[in-house]
């Protein structure tokens, strides 16, 4: 039975790790502020080449949906070490996505190399 309970637990543990934590930029900030993050988390290692023009993220074609995606590839790529998810108090953490994009696919909390859509 202890068996049983033991591996019922490591189970949820590990499907609750899973759902993970993403990195998104803050609402009401300025065009120029979302520029600026894409610029710097693109340029600091996160792969930005699905919101490039034609890539699957790219629509919705806006400055925040980008800067979501981008500061979200960075944090994940920096394995969500503390502070990762900061850009001078401009981004936040989350727990899920919302997006009205079908098909963008954002990085994957537990592995850059997996990825999740975006509900």
């Amino acid at each position: 039975m202890a068996i049983v309970l033991v591996c019922l637990v490591l189970f949820l543990a590990m499907t609750g790790h899973s759902s993970g934590t993403y990195c998104v930029c803050k609402d009401g900030l300025s065009d120029s502020v979302y520029q600026k993050n894409i610029d710097y988390a693109c340029g600091a290692g996160a792969d930005c080449s699905a919101i490039i023009q034609n890539g699957v993220c790219y629509n919705p074609n806006t400055v925040k949906d980008h800067c979501n995606y981008a500061v979200n590839s960075y944090f994940q790529k920096k394995s969500q070490v503390t502070g990762s998810c900061d850009f001078s108090g401009t981004a936040t953490t989350t727990q899920t996505l919302t997006s009205s994009t079908s098909g963008c696919v954002y990085p994957r909390p537990s592995s850059i190399t997996h990825s999740s859509k975006i509900k």
